[in-house]
């Protein structure tokens, strides 16, 4: 292993990071003239498959292949990871006749991806290949060939894997995302594969997941003296109450703001009912509707609470912003 030098030459640091991303920017440019036909059968034979996609690949070939089975998986094509090697000794068993293989390979003669290929031939499965070498053994056995190949590598001995790899991690963007494409796949599709995230905690989480119900909300009737609205805002602890009829439709809301404003004014608090103080015609959502509906609802209306009301106006719930917070709606 060679010394570490004692001083960085910093004006060669920069030019090589330069170079490297030009050497793989030009890689990844020159790609995009040749697709072509064999692109498209791969496309559609990622599409007419009744299984899923067995990415394979070894050493930097195979974590690009864990990387493109992942998009694909989370972008609506069913695909999973088979270490070449580990396939050989039992987990070849993963791929079924109805699944496509995409293997991956920039020589085309990895010894531990090629010994299954003839296996997975007496199968059945289509084969794609990913490949730098059009006359490699991989694209001999292969259906369909997709072209990866580079000019050169990014490393200045032209040995290390980088340019090459780059181009199969982007052939592999763009084959998920024409395979997106083509199956109509639409944010909401995504957000069901990725409810931890925070597109599906905004595409899934409606305001039923969210809001306090029953006897956790502050509600009296139009006729109730002021005392008892505020003994009710106390003990809910929501920075308002809400005043409903004998049915529980929502009539009004009496908020911390209504409160000090009232203060301000000088009138007799004791001697008010709560029909008289509050603010009618508050704003509302459906319980079904999603959370970040509401939160729209409070950015545009200024307000940091919002009563969920069901298809008879009748009170069944509120949100307010500190839970769209929690829930990291917002």
């Amino acid at each position: 292993m060679s010394a570490v030098p004692s001083s960085l030459d910093a004006a060669l640091a920069l030019r090589m990071g330069r170079q490297t991303l030009e050497i793989e920017a030009a890689g990844i440019a020159a790609m995009a003239p040749r697709l072509g036909e064999s692109f498209v059968r791969a496309v559609e034979a990622v599409l007419a498959c009744q299984g899923r996609v067995a990415v394979m690949g070894m050493g930097k070939s195979g974590h690009v292949g864990r990387k493109i089975a992942a998009t694909l998986a989370s972008t609506g094509t069913p695909a999973l990871f088979v270490h070449p090697a580990e396939a050989s000794h039992g987990d070849l068993g993963m791929v079924t006749v109805r699944d496509v293989v995409l293997a991956l390979s920039n020589s085309g003669e990895s010894d531990e991806l090629n010994a299954i290929l003839p296996v997975l031939k007496r199968l059945g499965v289509t084969i794609i290949a990913m490949t730098g070498r059009g006359d490699s053994s991989l694209a001999r056995h292969a259906d369909i060939v997709l072209d990866s190949r580079v000019d050169q590598e990014a490393c200045p001995l032209n040995l290390a894997p980088t340019a090459s790899t780059t181009a199969q991690m982007a052939l592999g963007d763009a084959l998920a995302v024409a395979l997106l494409d083509a199956r109509g796949f639409k944010e909401e599709d995504f957000a069901r594969s990725h409810p931890g995230g925070a597109l599906g905690r905004k595409l899934l989480t409606h305001v039923r997941d969210l809001m306090r119900s029953g006897e956790a909300l502050p509600r009296v009737a139009p006729d109730a003296g002021f005392t008892e609205m505020m003994k009710q805002m106390s003990a809910k602890a929501l920075g308002a109450a809400v005043i409903v009829d004998a049915n529980d439709k929502v009539l009004g809301i009496f908020t911390d703001g209504d409160l000090r404003r009232l203060v301000e004014s000088g009138r007799d608090l004791r001697s008010l009912s709560a029909a008289e103080v509050m603010k009618a015609g508050p704003r509302t959502v459906r319980a079904d509707a999603l959370a970040v509906d509401a939160a729209d609802l409070m950015e545009s209306a200024r307000i940091t609470l919002v009563l969920a009301v069901d298809e008879q106006q009748r009170l069944v719930g509120a949100i307010s912003i500190n839970d769209l917070m929690a829930a990291k709606v917002i």
